[in-house]
């Protein structure tokens, strides 16, 4: 499995993050393809060797006619649909821009519709994400870890006025995130820098067991007294099965509506693609028996999900939350029986260790083909594969 790892020992910044994919092999030209269909004014990105505190790496700036703009989401969502670059890209784009916006909304009690983007509006802004989305989706990493978070120190000037390190969308956008301590006086990692270790990162901690294939280095634009101000991108292979993934768990209560209803929902919530639906049987306000209605499913499919609870059912508000997951390697694997062939999913306990699982349709096939238990059928494929 290929994996990256971000090391940050001092913070991490859109152009950063640019540089080191840039370093670590990602091509520059097509980030550059990708970002002129956004219908940004002459924008590019250039890349420079440069060297911070006598260790080489790849600075990225954004060149681009002058403009003073303020934009909301939904002009750069627009911007981004109306681009060239593929499906996934415009999805980790739109994901990423959509942290902003919820963090951007969380700390001026406002909406992500209203949200006024100032520093993250702006061209170079939009071309580091956009590229940075580009850049991860042809660096091609299943696995993403990140060290902990220094976010340096001090104050900061923005559109609002003076701000404490870090900002406060900076800070809203690290919750949950390990932070480093740093004594930098200086703004070490950015809104744009959160916003894509938020979105990304599947896991915080030291650097994972890994056959190290590239190396990239990102420079900051700053020259720091205290260190070299660079983002360290390793990336490789590791044996390990993809160990944690980063899920949303969406859920409501009910104790209004039918079991017809109830049902019709789980089948639109599957048909769009939610990785798990459950209920669970609750005692709600006075004495009324009533149901937890709980679906997992990935971050982009949370507001697809919403719209079906709301629209299909009679709540009122629904509560979401980021959980982990962990799975193991499977892959789907077929044997042969007296009756036919059966399909059935291998997963993999280690690197050694497999076990078979049947999968009920194909066996219920079977059954009432040939006229057999089911039970018979799920025996002679658990058979067959011990045989193998």
């Amino acid at each position: 499995m290929k994996i990256a790892y971000l090391d940050c020992a001092s913070g991490i910044s859109g152009d950063m993050t640019l540089g080191a994919l840039v370093d670590a092999g990602v091509d520059l030209s097509v980030l550059n393809a990708g970002i002129q269909t956004l219908g940004l004014p002459d924008v590019r990105l250039v890349a420079t060797g440069v060297k911070k505190k006598g260790f080489r790496a790849t600075q990225i700036t954004v060149e681009h006619t002058p403009e003073h703009k303020h934009r909301h989401l939904h002009h750069i969502t627009a911007m981004i649909d109306g681009s060239s670059i593929t499906a996934r890209q415009k999805e980790l784009a739109h994901r990423i821009f959509r942290r902003l916006a919820e963090a951007e909304a969380k700390v001026h009690n406002s909406t992500i519709e209203k949200v006024h983007f100032h520093e993250v509006g702006a061209v170079d802004s939009i071309a580091d994400i956009v590229g940075a989305a580009i850049g991860w989706d042809l660096l091609g990493a299943e696995r993403i870890v990140c060290s902990a978070v220094p976010t340096g120190s001090g104050f900061i000037e923005i559109a609002h006025g003076r701000c404490a390190i870090p900002a406060p969308a900076t800070a809203e956008l690290l919750k949950g995130v390990p932070l480093a301590e740093s004594r930098v006086l200086c703004e070490l990692t950015t809104p744009t820098g959160a916003a894509i270790i938020a979105t990304l990162v599947d896991a915080f901690g030291p650097v994972p067991g890994m056959k190290i294939e590239q190396i990239g280095y990102g420079a900051g634009q700053k020259d720091l007294e205290e260190q070299a101000n660079l983002l360290r991108l390793l990336v490789g292979e590791t044996s390990e099965a993809k160990a944690d993934e980063r899920l949303c768990m969406v859920e409501t209560n009910l104790d209004d509506i039918s079991g017809e209803l109830i049902g019709y929902t789980i089948a639109q919530l599957w048909a769009a693609g939610a990785l798990d639906v459950y209920t669970t049987a609750i005692q709600m306000k006075k004495n009324r028996p009533g149901v937890t209605l709980s679906v997992l499913c990935e971050a982009e499919q949370v507001a697809a999900i919403e719209t079906i609870l709301f629209r299909e059912t009679t709540t009122l508000g629904i509560r979401r939350w980021n959980v982990e997951r962990r799975k193991l390697r499977r892959e789907v694997h077929r044997v042969k029986t007296a009756w036919g062939e059966v399909e059935g999913m291998l997963a993999w306990l280690d690197a050694t260790s497999a076990r078979f699982s049947p999968e009920f349709e194909s066996c219920r096939k079977i059954a009432e083909q040939h006229g057999v238990p089911l039970k018979a059928v799920y025996e002679a494929a658990q058979q067959a594969y011990r045989a193998t």
